[in-house]
């Protein structure tokens, strides 16, 4: 696989290259880094050991913050290690291997987030219907197959990606390595790839936004028609309302691309275990017991 490319590492060209505002930025990350470790982490664990918690919406959140966990990981590291560095080189391995993890934590989240998005319109649209619909098994399932149905979308761009020849420039205008970025620098025909990421990836990012935007228009639906009780209304709209901030800011970004690509694959981690915790009394009532 490497030796068909002359290029046998790139230089990730990073958020600036203004060096005065390297340090400053290292010691902002770095705290988004640990915050984002320190709060998805605190829901991981409160989620799997409080028994309260034991409902399918805590263990599709539970799995939301291990991915986000990953999804920091993959970037964040090499970024603050470039922010000190003056050589910032990662090499031709090391790139793929980021680039795959990349992708295969971004279309997992998406697709999990539909799940749960499924999971709000049957707690609030079939009540009486949700531990037959929601089981345990049902909640593995689904869960398991964003997982693998993640990792082999990303093993195809990683294998697409590294099939190409990269002959010429190595330097990357991003702070990590992605499809495009690395298209740029290849050599010969790219029609392949391109195809692939705005087919393939263009369809898991659409499918996902489109059925969990079903999922709402649904709950909307019913809550207007069918719901007369101001109480319930607001249950049922604080149970999916942090469901659908999250799912705002992970969405909204992916129509941009370079810098905003920081949105959800820094802040979001970091703001995901917040929404959740800050709008969630058993979430609360489980890490105060936790502590």
């Amino acid at each position: 696989m490497l030796n068909q490319t002359s290029v046998t590492e790139f230089l990730l060209l990073g958020v600036t290259d203004i060096q005065v505002l390297q340090p400053v930025l290292f010691v902002v990350f770095l705290a988004i880094y640990i915050v984002s470790l320190a709060g998805n982490g605190a829901i991981l664990m409160v989620v799997t050991s409080d028994p309260r918690l034991h409902s399918p919406m805590y263990f599709f959140l539970g799995n939301l913050s291990c991915l986000d966990i990953c999804y920091s990981t993959v970037t964040l590291p090499k970024m603050l290690e470039n922010f000190l560095s003056t050589h910032k080189a990662i090499s031709f391995l090391g790139c793929i291997s980021q680039l795959h993890f990349f992708h295969f934590m971004g279309s997992t989240e998406s697709m999990l987030l539909t799940v749960m998005g499924f999971d709000c319109f049957v707690a609030i649209c079939k009540p009486l219907h949700y531990t037959l619909i929601m089981n345990h098994q049902v909640c593995l399932q689904m869960a398991v197959t964003a997982w693998i149905f993640g990792f082999f979308h990303a093993l195809l761009h990683s294998v697409m990606t590294s099939r190409l020849n990269f002959c010429g420039s190595n330097h990357i205008h991003h702070f990590f390595c992605d499809v495009k970025p690395l298209l740029e620098l290849a050599c010969g025909n790219t029609e392949l790839n391109e195809w692939l990421l705005n087919t393939v990836t263009g369809a898991i990012a659409m499918g996902s936004f489109f059925l969990t935007f079903l999922s709402y228009f649904y709950i909307i639906i019913y809550l207007f028609f069918k719901t007369h009780s101001c109480s319930m209304l607001h249950k049922a709209l604080s149970t999916c309302v942090s469901h659908f901030m999250v799912v705002v800011l992970f969405f909204i970004p992916v129509v941009f691309d370079q810098i905003i690509a920081i949105m959800y694959s820094v802040v979001t981690p970091i703001l995901n275990p917040l929404i959740y915790t800050l709008r969630n009394k058993e979430v609360k009532g489980a890490l105060r017991r936790m502590m």
